[in-house]
């Protein structure tokens, strides 16, 4: 028998205050490239310059320890040097998706209580209007990426400007350590609006390192970031390559020609992914030899189907590797081996180092489970979050005696290696994407045609799973799906629509209430199985 201790042997990390992992990174090697955007390329020392100006700019501003930022910009390194430099002077960064819409961006705003935004300036209008419907007591500073504010903003701040007139010196000292409040990021949580995630700086710090350590990255790596800054994966990319010293290469969002045409400019050796790229990297008809330097095509964030996984490395000569986690670990809690001869492409690998796993059973919670037999798995780690913001009952439900309970359902075989089975929580996965079923039901109860409604995820070859309602319509009511389903998108994000709205005569629910989705799943499942 192989346990995971042969790969994954415990490792004495820095305990250290998040920041403190780019300032060691640039002190081993300041004149490398830290980014690369377009054609701006920044060295590490470029980048820790940068952060301190911005760090020193937040402190001048006023803005305190414990204070919250939220970063509203797409892909960018604004974003990132803002949240470092957050990091340095004990402020909490809470990232915020720039596809939101206004009752989405008025709710992480007003439950976040922010005292910043950093926002970019072509989604000024959409923040103008959430503030012309709402007031925002905690709200003080509005940073605007670029040089210049718009008439209609005079109290905002260009964030050209706060950088320009801030010291790039080492920021004035305040007491930061690992056990402070890091990062508030936004997980969708079963119970409808998303729930902030307390992650301090040892939860990002270590499972950078845990990322870092576990795939074996180091100085000479370069890695391809097109996922989401505002999602914990993107998150973990930027940070963690910051910490080995590598150098990363940003993409605003994904275009598969551009990602190809970048592999082969920066000579590109981490390619990673959510599952549908790697469906579209393995049936598109385009020159891989583009990605000759890509050593791993690492995915994560949603189940990984074999075909693809398959047809892509007899197609490129690359191994496709996933791994898991979720915003509650800040994320990585698994990856696969480094040495690909070790990789088995079903698995979501072994535990990254300093990880505890077990397997319980689904009932109690409380029973460990033999290798091989399915239950719910539960980690422990100084990557686990500290609880939910504001939500202490839904903290003692996902967090027990230090164990993270993850709602989802696996195995462990005879090495180690962990499979993913099923899910406990209801969460729909869409592209790699959380989206609550029980968010996307209220919205659709806003409709006076609505008299119940239920929501669930239908398998799509692309996105994993899409939202699918099922209403029961008010009588009296002469309404259509289509209707319904305009209603509810648009206002919400777009990778939270819902792609269709089927009408039904009473949702099935036990008696307390609760909806029975299993029945919906199923037939539903039926219906594409031709049964019905």
């Amino acid at each position: 028998m192989v346990t995971p201790e042969l790969f994954r042997p415990p490792v004495d990390f820095p305990d250290v205050p998040y920041d403190h992992l780019l300032r060691a990174a640039a002190g081993r090697a300041p004149e490398r490239p830290a980014i690369i955007y377009h054609d701006l390329i920044l060295t590490y020392r470029e980048v820790v310059s940068m952060v301190n100006c911005i760090a020193n700019g937040l402190h001048n501003l006023g803005m305190e320890k414990g204070d919250r930022i939220c970063l509203f910009t797409t892909n960018r390194p604004e974003y990132t040097v803002t949240f470092i430099a957050a990091a340095s002077v004990g402020i909490v960064v809470s990232p915020m998706n720039p596809g939101y819409k206004e009752r989405e961006i008025a709710y992480q705003l007003e439950n976040s209580e922010a005292r910043a935004i950093l926002i970019q300036r072509e989604l000024l209008p959409l923040l103008q209007l959430v503030l012309s419907q709402k007031s925002f007591p905690h709200l003080k500073y509005i940073l605007v990426t670029g040089n210049h504010v718009p008439e209609s903003m005079p109290e905002a701040i260009p964030f050209a400007r706060l950088m320009r007139e801030s010291s790039p010196k080492h920021p004035p000292h305040v007491e930061v350590s690992a056990d402070d409040l890091l990062a508030l990021p936004y997980s969708s949580g079963t119970t409808g609006f998303p729930k902030g995630t307390l992650l301090t700086h040892r939860n990002l710090a270590s499972n950078n390192l845990q990322f870092t350590t576990a795939l074996g990255t180091s100085i000479t790596d370069v890695a391809l970031i097109f996922l989401p800054f505002y999602h914990i994966y993107g998150v973990m990319l930027t940070g963690g390559f910051l910490a080995c010293g590598g150098t990363q290469v940003i993409m605003e969002r994904f275009d598969l020609l551009q990602s190809l045409e970048l592999c082969e400019k920066h000579a590109v050796t981490y390619y990673f992914a959510v599952p549908p790229i790697v469906l579209a990297l393995a049936n598109a008809p385009v020159d891989l030899s583009r990605m000759k330097t890509v050593k791993y095509v690492f995915t994560g964030a949603a189940p990984l189907p074999l075909d693809p996984a398959r047809k892509l490395e007899q197609k490129a000569d690359i191994k496709v590797v996933q791994g898991y986690g979720m915003t509650e670990a800040s994320p990585l809690t698994h990856a696969q081996p480094a040495d690909p001869a070790l990789v088995r492409l079903d698995s979501v690998g072994l535990p990254v180092h300093n990880t505890g796993q077990k397997i319980v059973d689904i009932e109690t919670g409380e029973r460990e489970l033999p290798t091989g037999e399915d239950g719910e798995i539960i980690i422990r780690g100084p990557q686990v979050m500290q609880g939910y913001w504001k939500a202490p009952e839904e903290t003692a439900r996902a967090l027990r005696d230090g164990w993270l309970y993850t709602g989802d359902i696996g195995h462990v075989d005879a090495d180690g290696f962990t499979y993913i089975v099923d899910r406990k929580k209801e969460m729909i996965k869409y592209k790699g994407f959380g989206i609550a079923p029980a968010e996307l039901e209220s919205l659709l109860m806003e409709h006076p045609a609505v008299l119940d409604s239920a929501v669930i995820g239908i398998p799509d070859d692309e996105a994993g799973e899409v939202p699918k309602g099922f209403v029961v319509i008010r009588k009296g009511f002469d309404v259509t799906p289509e209707e319904i389903v305009a209603f509810a998108n648009g206002k919400l994000a777009g990778y939270k629509k819902i792609h269709s709205v089927e009408f039904i005569e009473a949702i099935p629910k036990v008696a307390s209430g609760k909806i029975l989705r299993r029945e919906l799943k199923d037939m539903e499942k039926a219906r594409r199985a031709g049964e019905l």
